[in-house]
Parts: structure tokens; sequence; C-alpha cells
């Protein structure tokens, strides 16, 4: 019942959302809808190319497909920092709630791990949770964008519930692509350790955004006033 609620104000707010766009682009490659691309990145990023979502060993190769995942690597190891903005953004705007621990842990924890991850293991298993979490932070950020747009844009962003489930989601299915590695008794993927790392500090994640759950949307303290006033509302009947 949720999730076919969640579908329909999606496609809502799609339809809504589409009606504002240029329809001088309409026919121009790959702007008729965002489906496209999103296949072609999937696939450029390598795992929709030869990766079986198993035992995935480090190509070192110099063909043209080990680096293009050794580049691909790199580049998300470069737009950690590029993320590192926000945080000042918060500072600059005075929105010191939002730097969080949590906030602080990943944006520091990430970059620094990922330079070992891209001089050691530029590719293989070890990558399958930076291809995840690229696709959640491109939802993520326009949810941010939204929220810049103004007041006149607020009316889109109900949806900020289901953002925090996508996360949660996601760390669910890392830990599960990662934890088969621990069953495997032939697989030779060269640098366990970066698999315990990641196994971890997942975990870890998976706690702290369960922890920000409980505490905005159960006990209400960071969801939007309107909404805090139908919860008081509720509770008073």
């Amino acid at each position: 019942m949720v999730f076919s609620d969640f579908t329909s104000r999606t496609v809502s707010l799609y339809d809504n959302w589409i009606k504002d766009a240029d329809p001088r682009v309409e026919d121009w490659l790959l702007m008729s809808s965002p489906l496209p691309q999103t296949i072609i990145l999937f696939v450029m990023s390598g795992w929709g190319t030869g990766y079986s979502f198993r035992c995935d060993i480090v190509d070192y190769s110099w063909s043209p497909t080990a680096l293009r995942m050794a580049r691909t690597c790199w580049l998300y190891y470069i737009s950690k920092f590029i993320e590192l903005l926000d945080t000042i953004f918060f500072v600059l705007r005075k929105k010191n709630s939002q730097v969080t621990f949590l906030h602080v842990l990943h944006h520091t924890i990430m970059p620094w791990t990922w330079w070992f991850g891209v001089k050691f293991a530029a590719g293989g298993l070890g990558t399958f949770h930076a291809m995840l979490n690229t696709a959640v932070h491109v939802v993520m950020y326009s949810y941010y964008g939204l929220c810049a747009l103004g007041p006149a844009f607020q009316k889109y962003l109900w949806w900020k519930k289901y953002l925090t489930s996508l996360q949660l989601v996601q760390f669910i299915i890392v830990t599960i692509h990662i934890g088969q590695f621990f069953f495997m008794e032939d697989c030779k993927y060269q640098f366990p350790v970066f698999l315990y790392i990641i196994m971890i500090y997942t975990c870890i994640f998976l706690l702290l955004f369960l922890h920000f759950w409980y505490c905005a949307y159960t006990k209400g303290q960071r969801l939007p006033k309107s909404a805090k006033n139908e919860i008081c509302k509720y509770k008073d009947h």
C-alpha cells in the first residue's frame, strides 16, 4: 500500500514537473526522458558490462574496460571532495544543525578510505557500493536542488522520508553484497581488507541512519512545522 502510494505520487510529481520542460529540446539526443542516460551511466560504470555481482576481482590490465573502471573509481573519489561543498554551504548559511556527527563522519571517511581504494584496487567487487551510492546521491542532490528553488517548490518535497528509506535500503543491499564474500571459498579478490572496511562503515552508517529515522520520523524532531502540527493534531485525538 505504501509502495503503491509512493509510486503514484512519484509519477504525478514527474508529470507535473515535466510540463515545465523546454519543448525545444524534446527531440534532442537523450532529452526525452532521464531513463536512457540512467541505463548508459550504469553500463559505463563497468557494472553493466562483465561484472557478475559476486566474486569480481580487480582487473589490473591496460585493457579499455579495466582502464575505464579505474578512471570511474578516480572520478568517484574526486566527487567526494566536491560533495564537501555542501558542508561549506551549511556553515556559511549558519545551518550548524545540519553539520551532524553523521554528516561529518560520512564526508570524511569516504574520501579518505577511497584514496586507498583507487590506489590499490580500482575495480572489482569492492566498488559496488560506489555505484549504488552514486545513484542514491543523484536522487539526494535532486532533492537538495528542489529545496534551493525556494518556497514555491516546497510542495514537491513530500518525499524526504522516502529518500531516507532509499538510503537505508542502499546500506542493506551493500551489506548483503559484501557479506556474500565471507561465504565464498574460492574468491580471489586481491584486497579482502577493503571488504572488511566497507562492511564496517556500512553497518555504522546503517545504525546512524536508523537513529536519524527514529529522531526525524518517529519523534518528529526534524520534520517541517506543518508535519509536526499534523502529528500534534493526531495525538490530540
